[in-house]
């Protein structure tokens, strides 16, 4: 019979916890960090930046951003990313006006959008005044909107895209803004690995994909536009294919298309990686009981006590929908629809792939029992 999850159980202890899933990747910054920390629990991941930081044609408009941060006293200057506020004072250490830049930023109320961000002001030597605990622009907005603003001097680093909205509400209360671009985002370098992503998620061969930013969600639909896939991108994210997000801003463009990720509860990489770890298998992890011996599905990987296989991920989808409802006949028709995504369709299809998943479950194999005229039906707790 199916059974919760034990974790005492020998197949349980020698799996990594997502061992059987294949997790997307699109970050840009901290990629190979990301994927080292997924790989280390087992995951098979897939790599396609969605987007890459180009800097600036030229340093022309940040060094004269920086000219007019020094041209007189500052009030308040807002750091909105780490790598952003890094190149910025890099580049004044370049040009000589590190020193003057750092005393600026010194006498001013500094504000950082997350951790990040706070990171970087304090590795030179700031402290930030304020750090919302969202991690949104719309909460430094509304605490710069509480205090008097006419005649203040604002500094705002930007974070690869103008923030128009931001800046035109402070100088509606009479503010001097000063937008500070550092970097901007540019197009993928590997379209092909972005297109492959894609399709991969229509083909719901993805089990996870993970953002750790709202640019790259924006970044995925249009590319999935692109390709006139968006429409089956949004349906595989709305079921089947679990969106991870490093926190709720960046979560913001897929709960707004009512899609709900996941999010861990402190925007860091590790904690990202933790609850996917806990995810994932809670939604795809089925434990069954055949001839006496436990059988785990955990994603493409069927394990028992003393072997693991991974399956392709057809057959993998074909025995989790067996295992969902395990003991009970799942007609062809049903099996059509769930692992095809097809309405209609040549049922010998699923006729050549219960064969394949029989060979490719070797011992095991009479654990998918036919049941004539009818369909199909794991053989558990027998």
């Amino acid at each position: 019979m199916a059974t919760g999850i034990d974790t005492g159980t020998t197949a349980t202890r020698r799996a990594a916890p997502l061992t059987g899933f294949t997790v997307g990747v699109t970050a840009t910054r901290r990629r190979e960090e990301l994927t080292a920390l997924l790989e280390r629990r087992g995951a098979r991941v897939v790599e396609a930046p969605l987007m890459r930081i180009l800097p600036l044609g030229d340093d022309t408009a940040l060094r004269a951003a920086t000219e007019r941060c020094l041209a007189g006293p500052l009030d308040y200057v807002i750091a909105t990313t780490g790598v952003g506020w890094r190149c910025w004072m890099s580049a004044a250490d370049d040009w000589g006006t590190g020193g003057r830049l750092a005393a600026a930023c010194r006498a001013a109320v500094v504000l950082t959008r997350g951790p990040k961000a706070t990171g970087a002001v304090r590795a030179s030597g700031l402290d930030e005044a304020f750090s919302p605990r969202s991690e949104a622009n719309g909460e430094l907005l509304t605490w710069l909107l509480a205090r008097p603003l006419d005649g203040r001097r604002i500094a705002v680093q930007e974070h690869g895209v103008p923030l128009d909205g931001f800046a035109a509400a402070l100088r509606e209360r009479g503010a001097e803004v000063i937008e500070v671009p550092v970097y901007r985002w540019g197009p993928p370098d590997d379209p092909e690995a972005v297109r492959r992503l894609i399709e991969l998620t229509v083909r719901r061969e993805l089990h996870a994909l993970s953002f750790t930013s709202a640019q790259a969600i924006e970044a995925l639909l249009a590319c999935a536009d692109g390709f006139d896939r968006r429409a089956e991108v949004l349906a595989a994210l709305g079921r089947d294919v679990l969106a991870v997000c490093v926190g709720p801003v960046c979560a913001r463009p897929l709960l707004d298309l009512g899609i709900e990720p996941v999010c861990p509860e402190r925007g860091r990489l590790g904690a990202l990686v933790r609850t996917l770890a806990e995810a994932l298998p809670a939604r795809m992890r089925r434990e069954l009981e055949y001839e006496g011996r436990q059988v785990v599905l955990q994603g493409s990987a069927v394990l028992t006590d003393d072997t693991q296989v991974t399956l392709p991920p057809v057959l993998a989808a074909l025995l989790r929908a067996l295992a969902d409802r395990p003991g009970h006949v799942v007609g062809r028709a049903e099996l059509l629809r769930r692992v095809w995504l097809a309405d209609r369709a040549d049922e010998h299809a699923v006729e050549a792939a219960v064969a394949r998943l029989r060979t490719a479950l070797g011992p095991h194999a009479g654990l998918v029992r036919t049941v004539p005229k009818r369909g199909y039906r794991l053989a558990v707790g027998s």
